[in-house]
């Protein structure tokens, strides 16, 4: 029916066509205002995805997000709910009082070189006369000075020797190298991945650099170092590490988006760096490793995970669940991150005037509910396994019960319309399953949050090179980031263990038998001491 009516055509209408109209009218304006609020919030949600705060915190809107929990209709919680730090910002500490000897104990283990500063004999007998001053004990302050990377060519003289009486010519042995007929040394390569793969800093800033002091190395002579490195050295470590990931019981997972511009493929095509790690209670012995691949396909971590046999702690995609289905002996647990995170998104993306109103909200009853998971389950982190699965079977399980119940009668009451809130709903019933595994297992998380921050170093490294520019080069990138974070994360210095490692495996190359590499394990007892960092934040 036509909605373009004259005066006339309205007039000879009867009521009852009118009423009609009027209705059909309603009705369109409703989906209308409906069609604008969503509109309104996708606006919002991309805004804030692009300048606003990357925190979750639970109180982005000021003033509102109180928790206001009743706990077994007795006791009002008023902890501190779950957040989830910002991946990237910069924060404004509150100045506090600096804790006695905290000098001295940053500066512990850094070498010393005495600087003394005294008067003149001359001076002295000036002030104090002949032999009229005694001298006490000196005032000592500390100020830390940096010298700046000095570089020297190796010139490396193979002694030749020749028999008097024949024609016999016998050299010295040399070293092997890690590259034939290459200025490449241990220490070079460990200092540009280093500077690319730990730092972020791209092969031409790099080349810049060593340009400033005198040293001709370009970038393409750097990217192919590079990668012949990480596949002849790097690579048998790192398959090492793959086999060693086999052994736990709980592996986490994620991937990111990557551009390469040369794949085969149109230029801005996305490939993909997958992420698989040990689980968050493997504090001993972390492990993580990248893999690159061309595309988000199930097919890829089914290939990786083919030997594991456990549990993987992932998001919702779609590949994850294909895999959950076809093989039995890999349970997939979900993360409550990803399920909170509609929620926080609708409430971030709340017009100011509607703010004042949040609490009443579905997505803050969702956030409240979700909060007290966290709360009660935080409470359960010093516990071992077996006493925290029991725990959170008592405690924390009627919560989630309580969640999925309150979700899926919000979800047929029809109130939401399409929404962040709407999807978060639906998201939450469609991985109930998933999302309720870690109260059987006391080694699982409750979500993905390590997997994430593993991931940051390279997200945050991929805004300043941009893209890899080969397939290769991607291939030795997942190799070098998987090396460098895992030491990073068993507080190893990336650059001394980079250098150990290298010349190491450069005397092995020829081998056939590679027990050797358990003494190169970042947990190793076997490590030079200077690999280890004294520092417990190395890994940001």
């Amino acid at each position: 029916m036509s909605t373009n009516y004259s005066p006339d055509e309205l007039n000879r209408f009867s009521k009852e066509t009118l009423m009609a109209v009027i209705l059909s009218m309603q009705d369109q304006l409703s989906q209308l205002n409906a069609n604008m609020e969503r509109l309104i919030e996708q606006i919002a949600d991309a805004k804030n995805k692009r300048y606003g705060r990357s925190s979750e915190k639970l109180d982005v809107i000021a003033g509102q997000l109180e928790l206001e929990l009743i706990f077994n209709e007795a006791e009002v919680l008023t902890e501190t709910l779950y957040v989830v730090e910002p991946a990237e910002e910069d924060v404004i500490q509150v100045r506090r009082r600096k804790r006695k000897g905290k000098r001295e104990e940053d500066l512990k283990d850094l070498p010393v070189e005495v600087v003394s500063h005294t008067l003149s004999e001359e001076k002295l007998r000036e002030l104090f006369g002949d032999n009229g001053w005694k001298q006490l004990p000196d005032e000592v302050y500390k100020r830390v000075s940096v010298q700046p990377a000095v570089y020297t060519v190796e010139e490396h003289h193979v002694a030749v020797y020749a028999g008097r009486d024949n024609q016999t010519i016998v050299k010295a042995d040399r070293p092997k190298d890690l590259l034939r007929n290459s200025i490449l040394t241990p220490t070079l390569a460990a200092s540009i991945m280093n500077a690319k793969y730990v730092n972020g800093l791209p092969l031409y800033r790099i080349s810049q650099e060593f340009l400033r002091n005198d040293i001709h190395i370009s970038k393409q002579v750097m990217a192919n170092w590079m990668i012949q490195c990480a596949d002849r050295y790097l690579g048998i470590l790192y398959d090492y590490l793959h086999k060693e990931l086999y052994r736990f019981h709980v592996l986490q997972a994620d991937e990111t988006p990557v551009m390469v511009s040369k794949d085969g493929r149109p230029a801005n095509s996305k490939s993909y760096m997958w992420i698989y790690r040990t689980g968050k209670v493997y504090q001993d012995t972390p492990i993580i490793l990248y893999e690159y691949q061309r595309t988000r396909k199930a097919d890829h971590p089914r290939e990786f995970l083919k030997d594991f046999a456990g549990v993987v702690v992932c998001d919702g995609y779609c590949a994850y669940r294909k895999l959950d289905r076809e093989n039995p002996d890999i349970i997939f647990a979900g993360c409550w991150t990803h399920a909170r995170r509609y929620f926080s998104d609708a409430l971030k993306a709340l017009p100011k005037a509607a703010q004042k109103a949040a609490n009443d909200t579905v997505a803050y009853e969702a956030l409240k509910r979700i909060g007290a998971i966290y709360h009660l389950d935080n409470q359960l982190s010093d516990l071992k396994p077996d006493e925290r699965k029991k725990q959170r079977q008592m405690t924390v399980k009627p919560l989630t019960e309580a969640f999925f119940a309150w979700a899926k009668e919000i979800q047929s009451s029809g109130r939401l319309s399409k929404g962040k809130t709407l999807e978060g709903i639906n998201y939450c019933i469609n991985q109930e399953e998933a999302l309720n595994v870690f109260l059987n297992d006391g080694e699982v998380p409750l979500d993905n949050n390590v997997t994430e921050g593993a991931l940051r170093s390279f997200c945050l490294h991929k805004h300043a090179w941009k893209l890899i520019d080969s397939i290769d080069g991607a291939k030795s990138s997942a190799i070098i980031y998987s090396i460098t974070e895992t030491a990073k994360e068993n507080h190893l210095n990336p650059f001394r263990y980079l250098m150990h490692i290298l010349t190491v495996l450069k005397d092995h190359q020829d081998d056939t038998d590679y027990r050797f590499i358990e003494e190169l394990l970042p947990w190793s007892d076997q490590l030079p001491e200077i690999c280890r960092s004294k520092s417990k934040t190395t890994n940001l």
